[in-house]
């Protein structure tokens, strides 16, 4: 089966006439944009009279040089620790881990809530 390249969404206008909103970003990509934020509709930083000052690449690249952005890695994430039954363990390794129980100082009342031993 051939791979065939991902064909433009087509937009109709309210009267039917095809629009190539694609083709429209292109040609007006280094107009002004409306309002006061001096940049073109590329996201070029505007000076007076319109000039490009800088553009848009120069601000991305001091952006990602100021902030960057870290992906997390699949090997950094931990992982739960297993749970270890205190009888699975052998005396060489009952040493090496602290064995809590699980009794200890909590008990559940008849409502459901876990309250100290003794209140």
């Amino acid at each position: 089966m051939s791979k065939v390249a991902k064909g433009r969404k087509q937009y109709v206008s309210m009267r039917g006439k095809p629009v190539d909103i694609d083709l429209l970003r292109k040609k007006n990509e280094l107009t002004p944009a409306v309002g006061n934020a001096r940049v073109n509709a590329r996201g070029d930083e505007l000076g007076p009279g319109g000039k490009i000052v800088r553009k848009r690449e120069e601000i991305i690249r001091e952006y990602y040089d100021k902030n960057p952005s870290k992906v997390p890695n699949e090997k950094s994430k931990k992982k739960p620790d297993p749970i270890i039954v205190k009888e699975e363990l052998s005396t060489e390794e009952a040493e090496l881990f602290e064995v809590v129980e699980a009794d200890d100082e909590w008990i559940e009342d008849a409502k459901g809530n876990f309250v100290k031993k003794g209140e």
